[in-house]
């Protein structure tokens, strides 16, 4: 069904209800609609128990764990829902460093993840330092580790069912450091994402580390990049050493539209990315940076994928970046899946800006 944007009127398949903008007038516009915008990242949060926006209040604490940067109340909790003010001290809702809001669970490899392709546990990458087999790690597996909260608030959702709360996901850090055996070569965090409980993810994964004694444990991270610059370091270092890839979903470039459809800027997942970029020579293989680009059909568009793909060869051409089909999530579930047609318009754009290393990762869901 078509839909007409509020400002040009133009009509579309490739408007969707919840922003009733197209691109062109969000990338152009974005002031005239900013407090419209705010009001549906507000009202699609309200849903689910979450704050607004992020809280600001002049008597509160300050949670500098990411981009946020909330200034809690007491009593009161931050963007991600998960990080509270208890009388004067900043808290998980659940209380205990040595508890977390997660599931987990293991797959047989090589997954499916953005990195198998190029990743020592689906190719012959990383050998023999990283990976115990010349090829896909057949008969081993990944320890994923998905973390229930978030700093963005993404319209277009794959995974939103993560936002309702449940005390019945808050597990012990034990029980799951006691289910990794010796056939456990990688684990991955993400989510949700990682970054609202990256001190849990990090101290897990150097109490995993210990335990395996030396043995092959690769940590890697998938996130939207908003983490503050300690916290980044870290995670970049564990993955570093342990022959892990951090990739970074880069949703948009402009940030008008970013906002859009995000709700926060995308200032910080682009620093914290350029940052990442001297990692890539230093440890060439197993690629240590991924980016990957959600094709949402009306709003990233060639123009879009042409300006991230210019910033990651400015970073470097070498770092893989991987195309996604979009299937219809959330609030944006009356868009269509990816035409073909503008998965591989992309694919070209992202190859004349100088990338050497780009696929089209789930093209069973393009359609005609």
């Amino acid at each position: 069904m078509t839909k007409e944007c509020i400002h040009c009127h133009k009509t579309s398949l490739f408007i969707s209800s919840p922003l009733n903008l197209c691109i062109d007038c969000i990338r152009s516009h974005y002031h005239l609609f900013k407090e419209h915008i705010n009001k549906i990242h507000a009202e699609t949060r309200k849903k689910f128990s979450l704050p607004p926006k992020p809280p600001k209040d002049k008597d509160g604490l300050l949670c500098d764990l990411c981009i946020n940067r909330c200034v809690i109340p007491n009593n009161g909790k931050g963007y991600c829902g998960i990080r509270k003010n208890s009388g004067g001290k900043l808290k998980e809702l659940w209380e205990s460093k040595n508890k977390g809001l997660f599931d987990w669970y293991f797959d047989q490899l090589p997954t499916n993840c953005v990195a198998s392709p190029m990743c020592p546990g689906g190719s012959d990458s990383g050998y023999p330092r990283y990976s115990y087999k010349k090829g896909p790690e057949y008969g081993f597996r990944n320890l994923s580790i998905f973390y229930r909260a978030c700093s963005f608030n993404c319209l277009f959702c794959q995974n939103w069912q993560f936002k309702k709360y449940s005390q019945d996901k808050i597990k012990d850090s034990q029980e799951l450091i006691d289910s990794i055996d010796e056939k456990t070569s990688c684990i991955c965090f993400f989510g949700g994402d990682p970054t609202p409980q990256l001190p849990h993810a990090i101290e897990l994964s150097k109490k995993i580390i210990k335990q395996k004694k030396g043995k092959i444990i690769r940590i890697c991270w998938e996130t939207n990049g908003t983490m503050n610059d300690n916290l980044l370091r870290e995670m970049a270092c564990i993955s570093f050493r342990s022959g892990g890839s951090i990739k970074f979903d880069l949703k948009a470039y402009n940030d008008s539209l970013h906002k859009a459809i995000c709700g926060i800027s995308n200032h910080q997942t682009l620093k914290n990315f350029k940052s990442l970029g001297k990692f890539v020579s230093e440890r060439p293989d197993p690629p240590f940076l991924i980016a990957s680009t959600l094709l949402i059909p009306g709003y990233i568009d060639t123009r879009e994928v042409s300006q991230i793909a210019s910033f990651i060869a400015s970073v470097n051409p070498e770092i893989p970046y991987s195309l996604l089909g979009f299937a219809p999530h959330f609030f944006m579930d009356d868009l269509p899946r990816t035409p073909k047609k503008l998965a591989y318009e992309c694919y070209q754009e992202a190859k004349k800006a100088g990338l050497k290393r780009i696929t089209i990762g789930n093209p069973h869901i393009l359609t005609d």
